[in-house]
């Protein structure tokens, strides 16, 4: 099926059945210029001006859209012909919005930021002592491994392929999908390829500094972490 002569709110209704790459692609490179715009408008009213924040925010933007694809037809209710427009706009707005204030929130509250820069590796508060224990656990397990991942792919040249690992094993989207991302600029074979030079060097890295956190506890652990949201 070609994608891109259909309506943008089918594009929108189709995104929401599946996980397929081929509509979501479309839906990138059809919505992009006017989810960068709302970022990079919204972000400006918050002081922030770094490159790498705006992408951050868009590529999250694409995630929570993903995350929440089931509840997409239900939540837009088409009013008049370019109200798929508006609807993504105050989507994205909402979303930067939101990482704003819970980033001034945090700083306020605490003075440190956590160590996994997106808003959509924050961790929620449990109820029960059980729960806030495991979620400690993870939040320490996420941590080390963020410190790994920072030794072997360091700086903003490794930004990329760190994102790569967590869209991966924490957010739980396919090598397909990640490559259908502006960020990856890489084919699947080339994301399978990020993705298994990582977990070789984290081997590497886990067994001579003697963690005792082996690769498989990793990637359990990440596909957990992915399952639950």
């Amino acid at each position: 099926m070609d994608y891109s002569v259909i309506p943008p709110e089918e594009l929108l209704l189709v995104c929401s059945q599946t996980r397929d790459a081929p509509p979501w692609t479309e839906f990138v490179r059809r919505f992009h210029p006017l989810i960068a715009r709302v970022v990079v408008r919204v972000a400006r009213q918050w002081g922030e001006s770094a490159p790498h924040v705006f992408d951050d925010l868009i590529q999250d933007t694409y995630l929570k859209l993903y995350a929440e694809r089931t509840n997409l037809s239900q939540k837009f209710k088409p009013t008049h012909p370019n109200a798929i427009y508006a609807y993504i706009k105050v989507f994205t707005a909402n979303l930067v919005h939101d990482h704003f204030k819970a980033s001034r929130s945090k700083k306020r509250s605490s003075g440190t930021d956590i160590s996994i820069d997106s808003p959509l590796f924050e961790h929620r508060a449990e109820g029960s002592a059980t729960s806030s224990t495991v979620s400690l656990d993870r939040s320490v397990l996420l941590q080390q491994i963020e410190s790994c991942l920072q030794t072997i792919a360091p700086g903003v040249e490794g930004h990329r392929d760190r994102r790569i690992f967590w869209l991966y094993y924490r957010v739980g989207l396919h090598a397909s999908e990640i490559a259908a991302l502006p960020m990856s600029g890489l084919t699947i074979k080339g994301v399978e390829s990020t993705l298994l030079r990582l977990n070789r060097q984290l081997r590497e890295l886990l067994v001579n500094r003697d963690r005792g956190i082996s690769l498989s506890r990793i990637i359990e652990k990440g596909n957990q972490s992915a399952e639950s949201l």
